[in-house]
């Protein structure tokens, strides 16, 4: 469906007003695809599609439908209503008014102007129309009543909602920690129809004790709560993780909790608040079809999504709130943290070492220990009593990231039940010896012009030790990296050369078991981290809403004022193509100017033909005189 009116034009210059965030949001909530838009006026034509307005219109609540369809009946019969005269009109204050024109104008459905708002013609044309589709009319909009009251929750049916509450929220404490782990490790590839990449899926649902199915689920609420991120099309953990990580199980799960009771629609936060003790089930699922007329499969869904996390955040039980979800509701994040703490397993400071090496936590540790002990163990199993198990690789990993034989000692001491068993002293000595034995850099040829004469070469392994050089050097396992002696003389005996760079002869090497660091010009070592794979058969999503932006910001570049040639001769097209009357300011070879109201027909060499509705006349301007174009 064209854009009827002037809506087009109107919207096409409030669009090129936009930052370019808001922008950015707008092109994302409305899901506008970048082919096919070369301008702010194909934009403003695409959100003013009929396809593009019904999906819009599906996401908005009753009451802001209520409001955009009193508001086109008022401008068009007695002209654009005020705040004020709105909320006389659907009984709400100025100010829940106010608030529903922000919530329309920033998904740009409507325009304000001067203190008055008006939805867009398409807008008010398509909800004119759903009577014929079985959606509600505007009557319906503003005078339907909500479902009737949810059933109360006895208090023994709370006792036992709250029992599996507690299990449950630990659990998926537990099996979101352990994801974002996994990610800092190795970044998780998305497939660009949705979904994480098979590999990487089995290996965090390994990490996370879960099923493969619920990887998607987990990420989703780890997203929700700005722990993990997309970045180049692989999740990876933010910068707010490596805090989150660090606090207490109750902390965590608030932050979790809190961002749970952000995704809620205000309307449906509010019902449920006034419902923090009732049974929500089907009675729930009739309110949100009501306040969300149109939503159809998409509310659905999203319905489904907040009650499936919601059980595994222990916030409900069989669509029943538990303590901490009422809490949640009523009293905030706060009160819903202290009465999840309450029934989560008591944590523990101390652990057993045993003489194999492994590590056994009688019941969840507290974040500082556990957090310890990841540095230098790996995780061999999670839940209400985990283990560890350290390893030279994990003591060396340890010691690259600053940890020492002697910290390492002395944590344990203060945190063992059985001490520090000759195994791990043997193990830690060891380790501590070999550490740094072989050392892996990057060749700079200026600094180092000896190695300028291997030409190619990116990276060098040396040590003192001959042996284990002469055994790297020899190694079937490691002959993919060509290493080469370095033939420069006097000192080059003890290195070997590489054409690949540093971080893969690095990881490489790691990976064979070897004692190896990597250290900068100066002999620092380096902490090194595995760079991410973008992974075959993947392409990346694109930004669809950064091209866009940088598309229609070039073509508006070419026309800096609102004045310019192109911008107005682009309004005068699209008045064209949509039969729009507008206003055309038009500058006299006196120098003077003059107004009319046109019906534009034609553009061509230069000169607009247009009909001219105040004298009833066509006329023909010059477009180079022509200085302001605007809706009539």
């Amino acid at each position: 469906m064209a854009a009827s009116s002037g809506s087009a034009l109107a919207l096409a210059a409030r669009l090129r007003a936009l930052d370019d965030d808001a922008l950015a949001r707008l092109v994302k909530d409305r899901g506008v695809r970048q082919q096919g838009i070369r301008d702010f006026f194909d934009l403003a034509e695409a959100l003013l599609d009929r396809g593009s307005v019904q999906a819009a219109l599906q996401r908005l609540d009753r009451p802001t439908l209520a409001l955009l369809a009193v508001a086109g009946e008022l401008a068009s019969t007695t002209g654009a209503p005020t705040a004020a005269q709105l909320a006389v009109a659907l009984h709400l204050s100025t100010a829940e008014v106010s608030e529903r024109i922000a919530v329309a104008e920033r998904a740009a459905l409507l325009g304000a102007e001067s203190g008055r708002v008006a939805p867009w013609d398409a807008v008010t044309e398509q909800l004119n129309a759903w009577p014929a589709f079985g959606l509600p009319s505007r009557a319906e909009l503003v005078s339907s009543t909500p479902p009737a009251a949810l059933v109360p929750v006895s208090e023994s049916d709370a006792r036992f909602v709250d029992r599996g509450a507690g299990d449950r929220a630990f659990g998926t404490l537990s099996a979101v920690t352990e994801l974002l782990v996994a990610l800092r490790d190795e970044p998780a590839r998305q497939l660009a129809r949705g979904g994480v990449a098979l590999p990487d899926g089995r290996r965090l649902a390994a990490a996370a004790g879960v099923g493969s199915e619920q990887i998607d689920l987990l990420l989703n609420i780890a997203s929700h709560a700005g722990l993990a991120e997309l970045d180049g099309g692989a999740w990876a953990p933010s910068e707010a993780s490596r805090t989150w990580l660090s606090e207490s199980r109750a902390d965590r799960w608030a932050v979790l909790a809190g961002a749970w009771l952000d995704r809620l629609p205000d309307e449906l936060r509010t019902v449920l608040r006034q419902r923090a003790h009732a049974v929500w089930g089907e009675g729930l699922a009739d309110f949100v079809a009501w306040l969300f007329p149109a939503g159809g499969d998409w509310i659905r869904e999203r319905l489904t999504s907040i009650a499936r996390e919601a059980e595994l955040l222990g916030l409900t039980g069989g669509a029943t709130p538990s303590t901490p979800g009422a809490a949640l509701l009523v009293d905030g994040v706060g009160a819903a943290s202290t009465a999840m703490a309450a029934l989560f397993p008591p944590e523990v400071e101390q652990v057993y070492v045993q003489h194999d090496l492994s590590i056994i936590a009688p019941g969840p540790l507290v974040a500082e220990v556990d957090s310890r002990l990841r540095r230098f163990a790996e995780v061999e199993a999670r839940g209400l009593a985990s283990s560890y198990r350290v390893t030279a690789a994990s003591l060396s990993r340890a010691m690259i990231a600053g940890e020492t034989a002697d910290g390492i000692r002395a944590f344990l001491a203060r945190v063992s039940l059985t001490g520090i068993p000759q195994p791990l002293e043997y193990l830690l000595a060891d380790t501590a010896a070999r550490f740094g034995t072989l050392r892996v850099g990057a060749i700079d040829p200026g600094a180092d012009p000896a190695d300028s004469r291997e030409f190619g070469m990116s990276a060098y392994v040396r040590s003192d030790d001959t042996a284990m050089l002469r055994q790297v050097a020899v190694d079937q396992a490691l002959a993919p990296l060509g290493l080469k002696p370095d033939g420069a003389g006097p000192g080059g005996e003890g290195r070997l050369l590489s054409r690949f760079e540093l971080p893969l002869v690095y990881w490489t090497l790691a990976d064979a078991r070897y004692p190896v660091v990597a250290e900068d010009a100066a002999g620092t070592i380096l902490e090194l981290r595995r760079e991410r794979r973008a992974g075959a058969g993947g392409a990346l999503a694109d930004d669809t809403a950064a091209i866009l932006i940088a598309r229609v910001r070039a073509v508006a570049a070419s026309s800096p004022e609102e004045t310019g040639q192109a911008w107005l001769a682009r309004q005068l097209e699209s008045a064209v193509k949509n039969k729009a009357a507008v206003l055309v300011d038009v500058r006299l070879p006196d120098g003077t100017q003059v107004e009319y109201h046109l019906e534009p027909a034609a553009i061509a060499n230069g000169r607009l033909r247009a009909r001219d509705r105040r004298a009833d006349i066509e006329r023909t301007l010059p477009l180079s005189s022509i200085t302001a174009v605007r809706p009539a």
